[in-house]
Parts: C-alpha cells; sequence; structure tokens
C-alpha cells in the first residue's frame, strides 16, 4: 500500500489537483496532509477529487471558518484531527519484524513532532508547517516533512510511503504533468 503524506497546501489547488491525479495514476488510497489547507473551499476542493481516505490535522494558517464548520471531527471522507492525529498502518505481513503493522502520529508543528517521537510511542512522526523537506531520527522513531504543496520558500513536494517495503519517496510537484 502507498500513502501519500502531504502539508501546506495554502490553497494552492493547481499544485494540489497535480498531487490527486498523482494519487490515482499510482492507485494511492490514502492521503495525510500535515495542515495548512488554508481554507473549506480547499478541504472541499481535496474531497471532490479524492475519494478514498484523507486524515487532515489542522496548521497555523487554517481559518476560522475551516476550524469551526459544522463537521468538526469528520467530513465527507476526510477525519478531521484538531491538535495531532494517530493511527496504526499494516504493513507487509510475511516480514513482521521489518515492515510490519506501524504506530503513526501526523500534526502541524515540528516541535510537537519531536516531542511525540520522544514518547517512544510511534515509528514515524509526520509534520508540515516549515515547508522544507526534511527527515529526522529520533530514537527509534523516523520524524518526516513532506515539504509543500503550496511551492511557497521551497520548491513544491510531497512525499509517498510505500508500506510494503517501508521506503519514503519524496515527489517534486513541478515534475508531474
Amino acid at each position: 500500500m502507498k500513502i501519500a503524506i502531504i502539508s501546506d497546501i495554502h490553497n494552492n489547488e493547481v499544485n494540489l489537483k497535480k498531487v490527486l491525479d498523482y494519487c490515482g495514476r499510482e492507485k494511492i488510497k490514502t492521503i495525510i496532509c500535515c495542515g495548512d489547507l488554508a481554507s473549506r473551499e480547499t478541504l472541499d476542493f481535496l474531497n471532490d477529487n479524492f475519494d478514498d481516505v484523507i486524515h487532515y490535522t489542522f496548521g497555523n494558517m487554517d481559518n476560522d471558518q475551516l476550524r469551526n464548520f459544522e463537521h468538526a471531527g469528520e467530513y465527507k471522507n476526510t477525519k478531521i484531527y484538531e491538535k495531532f492525529g494517530e493511527a496504526e498502518i499494516a504493513g507487509n505481513p510475511v516480514k513482521p519484524n521489518g515492515h510490519g503493522a506501524r504506530k503513526i502520529a501526523f500534526v502541524h508543528f515540528p516541535d510537537v513532532a519531536k516531542k511525540l517521537c520522544e514518547t517512544g510511542k510511534y515509528n514515524f512522526v509526520f509534520h508540515g508547517h516549515t515547508h522544507k523537506p526534511w527527515m529526522e531520527k529520533i530514537r527509534n522513531c523516523l520524524m518526516l516533512n513532506p515539504g509543500n504543496v503550496a511551492g511557497e520558500i521551497y520548491l513544491p513536494t510531497f512525499a509517498v510511503w510505500n508500506t510494503e517495503n517501508g521506503k519514503f519517496d519524496l515527489i517534486r510537484i513541478h515534475d508531474l504533468k
């Protein structure tokens, strides 16, 4: 199974559409969004263009309209988390010690991500906010920032996690058609 990890969209629906088209071509069925969609309209765009599971946690640029609408917790095919989300992701059952089930967390802020890693509770913690793609090992936890979809400060990127082989790929959005 492949999972797309995105963050910091900031209403850039052109780049978001490229990400979603890629997800369709690659048969990606889960998206983890680490915040900063920025508006309800972008949440609607995401749901209208991706039919499978979306996990979304708020960022600092998500406006009050998005934070306080009537479907807090769940909206269409999106599970919404106020501070951070967590899940257990199945891996390759043939390799239980290598790439079996993984406990993950996702949050917008890197300082919170680091604290989540330090708990020892998670295999992976994903975050956004800085717009810079980054991976860092903290204890036995991999902390990963997929970059930003908006293309602000740094080139637009997102990450794809192949849960079968445990590998992460950084995808440059400008390279997509």
